[in-house]
């Protein structure tokens, strides 16, 4: 299986960020996330990626694997929430700006696939909901999707606007959903169909 280390300097965060790709660039580019406080090697060291391997080498797949900052941003208490908040939103930017760019770019696709568990799956379903049009697949394990305990109680609008439990469906973009199984379900996020799979 090809594994390579990426490392670059951002101007989202104005430091480096790491990154571990999986695959030659072809078919599906899945962003897997890492749970709680973890970092970028978590998926592999865990097995995760492994139990890809087959689709991974044969083409199906390419899987990329993003640093978290959640002991800099959600887990902060040395910092004001708000700037937690405004951490977590630049975390996103080099999400949605550097590594999806890299990973459409490689893939030849328009959209990509996000996954993850826990808080990892918070983060794939919050940029999904907030990102649908650069989405074509979500799955999300065992994902806690209110934020509002990391907060103390604090609340501004960009605490709001990326905890999907607290949204109302006003400020949401257009979804519609249509019932697959139990487990799958496809989701219209914005103007094309995406496939959620979703497990508690």
């Amino acid at each position: 299986m090809n594994e390579r280390y990426i490392k670059w300097y951002t101007p989202w965060l104005s430091r480096e960020f790491e990154m571990l790709v999986f695959g030659n660039g072809g078919g599906l580019p899945l962003i897997l996330f890492p749970t709680s406080g973890a970092r970028y090697y978590e998926n592999k060291d865990f097995g995760l990626v492994g139990a890809l391997a087959w689709f991974i080498d044969n083409g199906k797949v390419t899987v990329y694997c993003p640093d978290a900052i959640d002991l800099q941003s959600f887990y902060n208490k040395s910092i004001h929430p708000a700037d937690g908040m405004r951490t977590h939103n630049a975390f996103e930017k080099v999400i949605v700006r550097d590594v999806f760019d890299l990973a459409r770019r490689e893939c030849s696709a328009h959209r990509v696939a996000v996954c993850g568990a826990s808080l990892g799956a918070y983060h794939a379903a919050n940029i999904a909901f907030r990102h649908p049009d650069a989405i074509s697949h979500l799955i999300s394990l065992s994902g806690s999707f209110d934020i509002s305990s990391f907060f103390d109680g604090y609340q501004d609008d960009n605490i709001y606007f990326n905890s999907p439990y607290q949204l109302p469906a006003k400020h949401a973009r257009p979804l519609e959903i249509q019932p697959h199984d139990h487990h799958h379900r496809h989701r219209r996020m914005g103007q094309y169909p995406a496939r959620i799979l979703s497990f508690v």
